[in-house]
């Protein structure tokens, strides 16, 4: 096995079929052949089922392309570090479906204009699929919220602390929050995420029980049935970068005023830890006035 053939295994998988995969990889279909049937052996597993046209990779074949993913990322790091340009290659990143998942495209494209070299690639999961993905070192790093479980080996940095607020139509009235959730309908923001979590906290800890009319499970459809004109809602800061915002009033939500934290977690020994770093400060930037900069 040579990182010459697990570079054609993963051209295989990208583009579907041997014939395209030796266009990519400028060799011929009959080379391309020759590679997997020694890769096969030298592993002793059937990685394509060569009764189907065109052949089907099998189980074991994935396995391998999983392997070969993670080896071809560890040479390509290695090679970058020996050259003196360790912002190369692709670097992996994972987010959950949040309102932070805004500011995350703007960073990447800070990140590629300050690091030519530099790929990214993203990946959007459930923070126990992120937390899993970035432990095994499926991703270099990933974005979620704070209150996760970490095992020892990663570690989390807020890159964003921000208010909560209270939101309502432009033609509703607005007096104090706690008036607010009492007597008008409310849109329940429904998901297994900590800012869920941390809203039903803090309006069962002040004994208010909500006229809900509708549950929903992200933060853009909230604002779209508050901006329609459903209910009043309770939103983090950042939400208030989506379009038409200011068709939208606030209050602040909480006593005191509640806010929720969102960093990045990445593995303590993680070979990527500069460009990551360069990533968190990037996020901080565009996070505003409640951005959150590394000093380490």
């Amino acid at each position: 096995m040579d990182v010459r053939q697990l570079r054609t295994l993963l051209a295989i998988r990208k583009y579907g079929t041997f014939a395209k995969a030796a266009d990519k990889v400028s060799l011929t279909p009959a080379a391309v052949g020759q590679q997997i049937a020694s890769l096969e052996q030298s592993l002793d597993v059937t990685l394509f089922d060569r009764t189907t046209r065109p052949p089907a990779i099998t189980a074991q074949g994935l396995q391998v392309v999983e392997m070969a993913n993670k080896i071809i990322r560890i040479v390509d790091e290695t090679n970058a570090s020996l050259k003196g340009t360790l912002i190369a290659g692709t670097l992996m990143i994972g987010s959950v479906r949040s309102s932070a998942l805004n500011l995350l495209p703007t960073a990447m494209v800070e990140l590629r204009e300050n690091f030519p070299q530099l790929k990214t690639n993203l990946r959007v999961s459930l923070s126990s699929k992120l937390v899993s993905d970035v432990a095994s070192g499926e991703l270099d790093a990933a974005l979620v919220a704070e209150h996760i479980i970490l095992p020892e080996s990663l570690r989390w940095s807020p890159f964003l602390r921000e208010p909560l607020w209270l939101i309502a139509p432009v033609n509703f009235k607005l007096t104090d929050f706690r008036t607010m959730l009492r007597t008008m309908p409310f849109v329940r923001f429904r998901s297994g995420v900590p800012l869920s979590s941390l809203i039903d906290t803090e309006v069962s800890r002040l004994g208010i029980n909500t006229l809900d009319v509708a549950e929903v499970d992200t933060i853009s459809a909230i604002l779209t049935c508050v901006k329609r004109g459903l209910g009043i809602s309770i939103v983090p800061h950042v939400a208030f970068a989506e379009i038409d915002a200011e068709k939208l009033q606030k209050v602040p939500f909480g006593e005191p005023q509640l806010t929720r934290q969102i960093g990045i977690i990445e593995r303590i020994d993680c070979h990527r830890s500069l460009i990551v770093k360069e990533l968190h400060q990037a996020l901080a930037k565009h996070s505003g006035e409640y951005g959150i900069f590394r000093t380490e």
